[in-house]
């Protein structure tokens, strides 16, 4: 950003060249594939974007944009939000250009081609419209082209050459002076102009590298930290100025800290970005809540309405999961992870690990580092057995992960953040088990590491075998049984081995049920009011404010409440959070009775995992190992 540059230099950077290449230096095989994006020239929400292969020798070549993106898991078919999409030769003409499918052209004359030009669609605001059709990209893998916002998720506006596949890649992204821009990808230089704008640009050593460095510009808000020996940015987008990457700064630190702790050897990244947009639900903000992993990187989408507790709260369950994907897929995958195919994917049967292993770490850490209680630790666990039954229990897991993107398969895809993680969690108590507390599943993922790592990727059919060698007989049978195979797993059977029983115990809860799916109102269809049921003195937070069973609701935060608009105003409820205000409007016998203040946490009563009062000590001392190390 310190240095200048005359425009007229520039104009030699930027604009290509000119006539006919004829020096073989100047080949598209010896030289990175050279891409501009042009923030400062959007137009209708399109980002211009130009890509300058260097001379081809063929007469034909073929250009793809992803019709899947790792980590997703579903197609996005990203050529669709492509338009005006142009072959120039070297005097500027139109060469001759083929649609194959969505997300693929094929030029003609390619010996004369000088460089594609093509605009590219917002998804934020299609996927929110259903402009296009089809599935739509996962908000977190997404882009979003606003005036004071860009999500560069660049596999949303770069493509690749299916001759070419091996290639580096030079980025150079044009923006007004006063955005900041955070990126991972190597910056190779930066430049201000006469006329307000900076230049950066960047490289990479092929394309996956294209797709796993995400970039945001724009007016964001950023922090810089260090944890341990990694730089952490945080860069925080929100709309209305409702949260800051200041007052999450402690949350992220104290979370990566625990991580690192928790992960001790495993160190396999200097830099970590996060990039947060929160979403204020407006008509053209994204609707999809979640995050995105890469390897030194994530997006993250969440509300804008969210307190700072409750922001804080998702941050530590979706920021945790993602940083954990260092260790798989980043440091143990298969040969379909590594040598991805973005047009025609082939999938792992091992979606069980790289996000089973990786979500039963991002919550087992908490209770190892004791950022939560181990009640918390064990109503998550009984939230994600109950969730995991409503989807088909008895479907073989690593067919439905080499299947995911067909049904019924597809349809089960979220279990593997529910009965994935459970099935590392009885890895976890089995390994300790055998092992007398030396051995466990994060142990197993290091010397899996320790075998493969970044560049090494293992046959797919072989690790079941490789995992029952490297450990005991009794995790192959586990694996083969219920992982391989479609026999539902008796959680029971490894909570006797920790000491834990079922019993009731208080949960948090939220402000229309009472703990589980106990609903805290009822209705009179024939006077056509809505009132608090006895199970309302369950759910802590109403019992603290005195409802009583029989309260008529009039008014929801001064909105008439109706059998007709019920759905719509106890729904709204739903999504409340602690810190935010609220007011009732309630009549009792005749008496109009008003409540209004802060929402505070809920919890009701369920029936939960307890920690037996006759455990033995052999299982006392199992549990302590599993749970505190």
């Amino acid at each position: 950003m310190r240095n200048y540059l005359a425009i007229i230099g520039l104009s030699v950077v930027l604009a290509g060249c000119g006539s006919a290449k004829t020096n073989a230096d100047d080949l598209a095989i010896n030289n990175p594939i050279q891409t501009t994006l042009d923030l400062t020239k959007v137009t209708d929400d399109k980002v211009p974007v130009t890509i300058n292969p260097g001379r081809f020798t063929w007469e034909t070549v073929t250009y793809r944009l992803p019709r899947v993106v790792q980590g997703t898991y579903s197609v996005s078919d990203f050529g669709k939000y492509v338009d005006d999409f142009k072959a120039l030769d070297y005097k500027g003409n139109e060469l001759k250009v083929t649609k194959v499918d969505v997300n693929t052209w094929s030029i003609e004359d390619a010996e004369n081609l000088d460089k594609l030009t093509y605009y590219v669609n917002d998804t934020f605001d299609i996927e929110t419209s259903g402009g296009i059709g089809g599935e739509q990209p996962f908000s977190p893998a997404g882009t979003n082209i606003e005036e004071d916002n860009f999500v560069l998720n660049l596999h949303g506006f770069i493509g690749y050459f299916d001759a070419l596949k091996n290639s580096q890649y030079g980025l150079t992204v044009i923006s007004d002076l006063d955005f900041k821009r955070t990126s991972a990808l190597e910056v190779k230089s930066e430049f201000l102009t006469n006329d307000g704008k900076a230049i950066t640009t960047y490289a990479a050593p092929r394309y996956f590298d294209i797709t796993d460095n995400p970039m945001m510009y724009g007016k964001l808000d950023v922090e810089e930290f260090m944890v341990g020996d990694i730089k952490i940015v945080l860069s925080v987008y929100s709309p209305n100025n409702v949260h800051t990457a200041a007052s999450q700064k402690e949350t992220v630190f104290k979370m990566m800290q625990a991580q690192k702790n928790y992960l001790g050897d495993i160190n396999s990244t200097a830099r970590y970005d996060i990039y947060l947009y929160l979403s204020d639900g407006s008509e053209t903000a994204p609707k999809g809540m979640g995050a995105l992993e890469h390897h030194t990187s994530t997006v993250v989408v969440l509300p804008e309405s969210s307190s700072k507790e409750s922001l804080a709260s998702s941050i530590i369950d979706v920021v945790a999961h993602e940083f954990f994907h260092i260790v798989t897929p980043l440091s143990v995958h298969s040969e379909d992870v590594h040598y991805f195919d973005y047009n025609k994917p082939t999938f792992s049967k091992h979606l069980w690990m790289y996000e089973g292993t990786t979500e039963y770490f991002a919550q087992h850490f908490q209770i190892y580092e004791g950022l939560v209680e181990p009640n918390d630790f064990y109503n998550t666990v009984m939230t994600k057995i109950n969730t995991s039954k409503n989807l088909d229990d008895a479907m073989s897991f690593t067919i439905m992960s080499e299947n995911v993107l067909k049904e019924p398969y597809a349809a089960n895809y979220y279990n593997v953040y529910m009965k994935g993680a459970l099935i590392n969690m009885c890895i976890d108590i089995l390994l300790r088990k055998e092992s007398e507390g030396n051995r466990s599943i994060l142990s197993l993922m290091k010397e899996l590491s320790n075998i493969y790592g970044k560049e090494k990727p293992f046959v797919d059919d072989n690790l079941i075998a490789e995992i029952t060698a490297m450990t005991y007989p009794s995790i192959g049978e586990f694996l083969n049984t219920h992982v391989v195979g479609n026999v539902p797993i008796n959680y029971n059977d490894f909570f006797e081995m920790v000491g834990l029983t079922m019993g009731q115990t208080e949960v948090p809860t939220n402000y229309i049920f009472a703990g589980g799916q106990n609903i805290i109102f009822d209705a009179d269809q024939t006077k056509g009011n809505i009132f608090f049921s006895q199970m309302a003195l369950k759910n802590s937070f109403w019992k603290s404010q005195g409802v009583q069973a029989g309260d008529i609701i009039k008014k929801v935060n001064g909105a008439d409440l109706t059998l007709q608009n019920a759905q719509q105003v106890i729904g709204g409820m739903f999504g409340w959070q602690a810190g935010q205000e609220y007011s009732l409007e309630l009549e009792r016998e005749g008496e109009v009775i008003s409540l209004s203040g802060t929402l505070e946490k809920a919890t009701g009563i369920s029936e939960s995992l307890v920690e037996s009062s006759e455990a033995t000590t052999s299982q006392i001392e199992l549990r302590n190992a599993w749970l505190k190390g």
